[in-house]
């Protein structure tokens, strides 16, 4: 019997040291590879929403009315909410325990574009837990829930884009979330999600927000906000906050703000806070990259981010590769970020420099102490303006960082290897 124990064990032990591992050397669970589309037929009854008088005009608002189909279905056990071909305007939707969503081809849910149709409830935005205005899609404690299908979900945010930049205008310190307007997607508390296939657009604020949630994929997903003619602000395409085991793969992102965006938290004393905590374990994979402020931000609601892996992407027309935005008045901890094979262009590869928009200690004395730590980026082959936008500050620590197989072009070459503790490079070849 100890022969046999010993020959399993070292059985596993081959299978673990064979097995891809995230960058503090834990092994990648076989659950990121499993990346099966959700079968609608198994998630029980259907719900066309037309077949319950939900009308297919897009003049009429119907949010009570879908709301009613999926109360309905929660009621009976759960099962699939359809939307059908057309064009149907709503204000914010609440589903419920094993119920699920999904979007015909040439379906579109429309949001609102009048902020009195989005339910004022308890929810999370921008580091803060606090009262503000439900998403057009939102779901809170449902475990195993799902978009899928080939529709769109629109969040007609034209109206509250131009308001923002109006009011900016007369108050030029206003806040994101001064110019009221709903997010596109809010999931929270949720376990085992995963969102497929559907065209994401035009949010009015965030596109889609996940919080305190585990085990969550986003596949095929196309994610658009536009830049022009009118900016669409702050419409970021994924924010993770407080989440673990997350994969964004096979997507499409191109919005007026960051791509993927690591929250968790703000404030001087942020990390005490019960309702903020780290992500871990995320993985962003196989996308493709339209404009946008960055390709993966830590920041700027962000305490703690470890083991993120951005990989097998391409960027085009992005302000950052990757974006470490380091807030002075924030405990910060980013560890363990490995960025490997992207091609493409960008104005900055890395961006390192203290985040002091709406800067405020509340009191607190001292300026909390960050640190960056075992960040590497490698197989990489750029063209950008800045190669090393990295900035020294006596606010955070930045130390074992790895450049390695970099091609880079850069109008600006210079990197000042002293900024950084233990900077690793090999086979670093800029303007070569």
């Amino acid at each position: 019997m100890k022969i046999i124990a010993f020959l399993f064990t070292a059985f596993i032990s081959l299978q673990m040291s064979g097995q891809e591992k995230f960058p503090d050397g834990t092994p990648i669970p076989d659950w990121f590879r499993q990346n099966e589309i959700v079968n609608i037929d198994t998630l029980g009854k259907k719900y066309t929403i037309t077949d319950y008088g939900v009308a297919n005009d897009s003049t009429i608002l119907q949010t009570e009315k879908i709301q009613a189909v999926i109360d309905r279905a929660a009621e009976n056990g759960g099962g699939v909410i359809i939307i059908p071909k057309g064009t149907f305007l709503s204000g914010s939707i609440f589903f419920k325990p094993k119920t699920h969503l999904y979007m015909e081809e040439g379906a579109v849910l429309k949001g609102s574009d009048d902020i009195s149709n989005f339910a004022i409830v308890n929810t999370r935005i921008e580091g803060q837990s606090l009262k503000y205005f439900a998403a057009l899609v939102n779901a809170d404690k449902v475990n195993g829930f799902t978009i899928s299908g080939k529709g769109t979900i629109n969040g007609n945010g034209h109206r509250y884009w131009k308001s923002f930049w109006l009011r900016r205008q007369v108050i030029p310190k206003c806040t994101n979330m001064d110019e009221l307007r709903p997010r596109l997607v809010y999931i929270s508390n949720s376990n085992d999600v995963q969102i497929s296939g559907v065209r994401l657009m035009n949010s009015p604020f965030w596109t889609t927000h996940i919080y305190r949630c585990n085990n969550i994929k986003l596949l095929n997903l196309h994610i658009f906000a536009p830049a022009a003619p009118v900016k669409a602000p702050s419409s970021d395409a994924i924010d993770i906050d407080v989440c673990s085991n997350v994969l964004v793969k096979n997507c499409y992102m191109s919005v007026n703000d960051d791509a993927v965006a690591l929250k968790g938290g703000k404030g001087p004393w942020a990390d005490k806070d019960p309702n903020n905590g780290s992500n871990t374990n995320i993985i962003i994979e196989d996308c493709t990259y339209g404009f946008c402020h960055s390709g993966l931000t830590c920041g700027s609601e962000s305490i703690h981010n470890r083991n993120i892996i951005l990989r097998r992407c391409k960027i085009s027309n992005a302000t950052r590769l990757l974006w470490l935005k380091m807030r002075p008045d924030t405990p910060q901890h980013y560890e363990y970020i490995l960025v490997e094979d992207i091609t493409g262009d960008a104005k900055s590869m890395l961006l390192i420099k203290p985040w002091t928009q709406f800067f405020d200690l509340k009191g607190r004395k001292d300026i909390p102490l960050s640190r960056a730590n075992n960040v590497t980026l490698r197989n990489i082959s750029l063209s950008c303006d800045i190669f090393f936008n990295v900035r020294k500050s006596d606010q955070y620590e930045l130390k074992d960082f790895t450049f390695e197989n970099l091609n880079i072009k850069a109008k600006n070459a210079q990197c000042d290897k002293e900024i950084i503790s233990n900077f690793e490079w090999k086979d670093v070849k800029v303007n070569q």
